[in-house]
């Protein structure tokens, strides 16, 4: 089996980090997501695994907030069957073999140019690729602007600098007519502490971006209204969870303002 040695910035880095958690769930006897295309991916990249340091908290609430974000964009293109699907930062993420929408859904796996093409030595060409600074204006011109747009960002927020992400998304909400845009919120501490995490030290990052009030990006000047907000820790899943971390996250989910500062999904329309 050929394997890639990946030549990337510690932000690019990131995405393998996302990629072994997923690929460890799938190899548990209780996958949350049960991704084996994860498993397999992983296994083909020239890396160093160990030093990311990865605990069972990462492990499951990866999985877990892939699993929901999976069922959103399954929602939005059940209803819209001719939609168009932006999953920003993708990384090496499989989620359109996961969600297999209908052959009438353009899907557009987007990152930057060193991931999209390393995504197309290891992937097959089911989507579309598109190798971009999201940081930089004038990335959607590539994109179809007549159709339904289901947006989805995970694990995207913190690390871009500034008010970028608030550009980026005013930038995609304003070519598209309609749509949904769903992302995992962090919240203004939980993106502070993000960078004393051992996985995150690990890659040398700093992450620092959030927002606690899950109305704020309604005025991003984006066209957003907050359709749901998903609290992790309340979900059915976290019975897949194993022990101490299963009983610590259903404590957790007793406190609102505690499991917002664990994992939430953001689902908004515009």
């Amino acid at each position: 089996m050929l394997r890639i040695r990946p030549d990337l910035n510690p932000i690019q880095e990131t995405l393998l980090l996302t990629l072994r958690a997923r690929a460890l769930d799938a190899t548990t006897r209780t996958p949350i997501l049960g991704d084996t295309h994860q498993a397999e991916l992983a296994d083909r990249i020239d890396y160093d695994y160990t030093k990311l340091k990865l605990k069972p908290s990462l492990i499951c609430g990866t999985a877990l907030r892939a699993k929901k974000l999976d069922d959103a964009v399954r929602a939005f293109t059940a209803t819209h069957r001719n939609a168009v699907v932006i999953d920003l930062g993708c990384g090496l993420d499989t989620r359109m073999l996961r969600c297999d929408p209908s052959a009438d859904v353009d899907w557009y796996d987007i990152d930057y140019p060193e991931v999209v093409e390393m995504r197309g030595q290891l992937l097959p060409h089911s989507s579309h690729l598109l190798g971009v600074d999201l940081t930089q204006p004038g990335w959607t011109e590539q994109l179809p602007a007549d159709r339904p747009a289901m947006i989805v960002a995970e694990g995207l927020l913190p690390f871009l600098p500034g008010d970028t992400f608030h550009t980026l998304i005013r930038e995609a909400t304003t070519h598209f007519p309609t749509g949904e845009l769903a992302l995992n919120g962090y919240t203004r501490f939980a993106a502070w502490a993000m960078k004393y995490h051992p996985s995150i030290k690990a890659l040398g990052i700093s992450a620092a971006q959030g927002f606690d009030d899950p109305h704020e990006p309604e005025t991003w000047g984006a066209g957003l209204k907050l359709i749901e907000e998903q609290l992790l820790t309340r979900a059915p899943e976290v019975a897949l969870f194993p022990q101490p971390l299963r009983a610590m996250t259903r404590a957790t989910a007793l406190s609102p303002a505690l499991s917002r500062q664990a994992n939430r999904i953001l689902r908004y329309g515009f």
